[in-house]
This record gives C-alpha cells, sequence and structure tokens, in this order.
C-alpha cells in the first residue's frame, strides 16, 4: 500500500500565524529579548527552516549586547537559543492544547479514508516533536494519530528545502519515492519533496500565498469538506478537477499518473484562482 505523508505546520492546521508567532514573541518577552516579530515580519522569518534557525537569525551583535551575550562564543548562543526554543515550545503546546488550531478542513476526512484503505500514515517535520504530536492527535482525533509514523524534531543534515527529512522518512518507512505522496504548505517544502523525488499535493497556507509551486501534482486553496469549506483549485496539471473537495482517489490518480505535466499558464485554474 502506498503512504500519505503529512508536513505539520499549514498543513495539518493553520499553526503559523496563531500559533507559532505569538508563541515565538511571548518567548522573547519572558526573556527580555528586545525583539516582537510582526506578522510582515513573521512571512520573511518563515523562509528560515526550523524554529531555533529562526530565533538564532535575531541574534545580531546589537541584540546580543543588549542580552549580555558573548558573541564569540557560537556554543554559548545555541545554548540560549535552545532554552528560549524549549520555552517557546511549550507555549505553543500549550495554545494547540487550548483548542486554539483547529485542523485545516478536509484533514481529518482525508485521513480516515486513506487509514481505513491501508495506506501508510506519517508526519514529516523538523519542528519540534512534542508541537507535531500535539498538532496531530488535536488534527484527527488519538485513535487515528495512533497510526502514524513521526519524523520530526532536530535531524541529521539540512533543513528544508533540502530533502533530509523526506529522505529519512522514506527510509525508516522502507519505500521508494514512487510509493508515497506528500500534502505540503510551502514552496520550501514542495523543494524538498521534488529533491527526494515525491509527489505533492499542495494546500496553500496564509504565508505561503504566491509563492512558485511548479512541479506540484495539485495546488489548492484546501482539501476541503462536504458540506464546509470547499477547494479552489490553482494549479491541475493531471486534469483532476476535484469540484468541492480533494479525495483519496484524486491522491491515487496523482501516484498512477506516469508523469507530472508542467503546468498550463494560460489554462483558466492557473489565471483565475490565483
Amino acid at each position: 500500500m502506498p503512504a500519505l505523508i503529512f508536513d505539520c505546520d499549514g498543513v495539518l492546521a493553520d499553526t503559523e500565524r496563531d500559533g507559532h508567532l505569538p508563541a515565538f514573541n511571548q518567548a522573547f518577552a519572558e526573556f527580555s529579548v528586545p525583539v516582537q516579530w510582526s506578522d510582515p515580519d513573521y512571512a520573511v522569518k518563515m523562509k528560515i527552516g526550523g524554529g531555533k534557525e529562526r530565533m538564532r537569525s535575531i541574534l545580531t551583535p546589537s541584540v546580543a549586547a543588549v542580552l549580555g551575550l558573548p558573541q564569540d562564543d557560537p556554543a554559548a548562543l545555541d545554548s540560549t537559543v535552545a532554552r528560549w526554543h524549549r520555552r517557546k515550545t511549550a507555549i505553543y503546546t500549550e495554545r494547540v492544547n487550548r483548542g486554539a488550531l483547529p485542523a485545516r478542513p478536509g484533514i481529518r476526512r482525508i485521513v480516515t479514508q486513506a487509514a481505513d484503505a491501508g495506506w501508510t500514515l506519517a508526519v514529516a517535520s523538523t519542528s519540534a516533536e512534542e508541537s507535531v504530536r500535539t498538532v496531530l492527535t488535536h488534527a484527527v482525533g488519538p485513535e487515528l494519530a495512533a497510526k502514524f509514523r513521526v519524523f520530526a524534531g532536530d535531524v541529521d543534515g539540512a533543513r528544508k528545502p533540502a530533502p533530509d527529512v523526506y529522505l529519512r522518512a522514506l527510509r525508516e518507512l522502507g519505500i521508494g519515492p514512487g510509493d508515497a505522496l506528500v500534502v505540503e504548505d510551502s514552496a520550501n517544502g514542495l523543494k524538498a519533496e521534488l529533491a527526494a523525488g515525491l509527489r505533492t499535493v499542495i494546500t496553500v497556507s496564509g504565508y505561503a500565498a504566491g509563492e512558485d509551486f511548479t512541479g506540484a501534482a495539485l495546488v489548492v486553496s484546501s482539501l476541503g469538506d462536504p458540506g464546509g469549506p470547499t477547494t479552489v483549485t490553482i494549479s491541475d496539471p493531471l486534469h483532476l478537477a476535484p469540484e468541492f473537495f480533494v479525495d483519496l482517489s484524486d491522491f491515487a490518480a496523482i501516484l498512477e499518473a506516469p508523469e507530472i505535466p508542467a503546468p498550463d499558464a494560460t489554462a483558466p485554474d492557473a489565471l483565475e484562482n490565483r
């Protein structure tokens, strides 16, 4: 049976704006870090893979001096950032546990379909494992979450857009790239999957709107739900034409396709729904 692999942030739930951003800012405030990210600031920081890496990026010489940190001791700076990040993860997890971050449309539905069909289920993310497992459980429920393999946290190798986390998932699942489909939300994630030879469905999240998703098998606003938010198709090179929501049969068709055609820039779905 094929594997269905999800990224976490922006895919299982729209976690960035309502979860990670306020958690970063609260952690900065608690540690007296003279930084508060605005929404546009965080959109830029999103281009940096990994939470600790985003926090490390604010340690300019002036900020380090204000905090009394040794600028010539990278190990000490990394230790400080790790402490900040542990607190940020705890704040974020508290927000998820309060139910502040509901699942994105269609996630529980498609996971239920895949589990019933015998597909292997996994999450591949470089976010902290505790955060990923908490989001997953709230998004699909504990019974379905227990069926997932979770590849998360610090990983050997590079962050996205490098393919390392997906190569690790394939290796540990014991499958090849032709046996897996990934659901992602960002261009950085798409680049990682393409480098790993994987086929990808993009469900565009807030901070990723307008990014280049060339190479994706399907780009939609969300997976959609019957009777709920419906799918808006942005790019559909295989002409799957999901009308109201994306179904597991669409995922199977993507895996069965001999190749993913280049998108037609003149197609109505590429122009009217952006």
